[in-house]
C-alpha cells in the first residue's frame, strides 16, 4: 500500500521554506498532497488557482507530488481521499503551540496523525506575510520564494 500525506496550508505565495518541506515530505511518503486550503470568506493576494499554479511550477522537479484545494474542514479531505498522514513545517515553537491543538483535534476527529518537520534554519524567518510586505514596499525577495513567485509579485504588486 502506497504511502500518502497532505501538506495543508493557504501558501499566499508559496516560499522556499514550503518548498523544502515538501521536499524533505516527498522522501518520507510515496505521494504528497500539497493542498491549498482556503476560506472563501477571506481574499488572498493570489486566487487559489494562481497559487496552485505556483506551486507545481515550484514542485515539478520533486517526484510524487500533487496539488489541490480545499475549502472545509482538513480531516473531511483526508477522511474522502484516504490519507492518514498530515505534514507541517514548524518554524519555531510559537508555530508549534499554534499547530499542536489542531494536529490533536484532527487526530480525535478521525485518526490521523500530524508529523511536524522542522525547519531548515536557513528558512526559519521566512513567512508569505513577511515576503508580501517585503515586496509591496519594492524589497528584494529573491532567494527566498520560488522564482516564479518573486515575477508573480512584481506582476501583484
Amino acid at each position: 500500500m502506497r504511502s500518502r500525506a497532505v501538506c495543508p496550508g493557504s501558501f499566499d505565495p508559496v516560499t522556499l521554506g514550503h518548498v523544502d518541506i515538501i521536499s524533505r515530505a516527498a522522501q518520507q511518503f510515496d505521494e504528497v498532497t500539497v493542498l491549498v486550503t482556503h476560506n472563501p470568506n477571506k481574499a488572498g493576494l493570489f486566487s487559489v488557482q494562481e497559487r496552485m499554479d505556483l506551486i507545481r511550477d515550484a514542485t515539478c522537479h520533486i517526484a510524487g507530488v500533487r496539488v489541490d484545494s480545499w475549502a472545509g474542514l482538513l480531516v473531511d479531505y483526508t477522511t474522502e481521499h484516504g490519507i492518514s498522514a498530515l505534514v507541517k513545517g514548524l518554524r519555531s515553537g510559537i508555530d508549534y503551540e499554534y499547530e499542536l491543538p489542531m494536529a490533536q483535534m484532527n487526530r480525535r476527529l478521525t485518526g490521523v496523525d500530524t508529523f511536524f518537520l522542522l525547519t531548515d534554519p536557513k528558512y526559519g524567518y521566512i513567512s508569505s506575510t513577511l515576503c508580501k510586505e517585503v515586496a509591496k514596499y519594492g524589497g528584494d525577495v529573491t532567494g527566498l520564494l520560488p522564482d516564479a513567485v518573486v515575477r508573480a509579485l512584481k506582476t501583484k504588486f
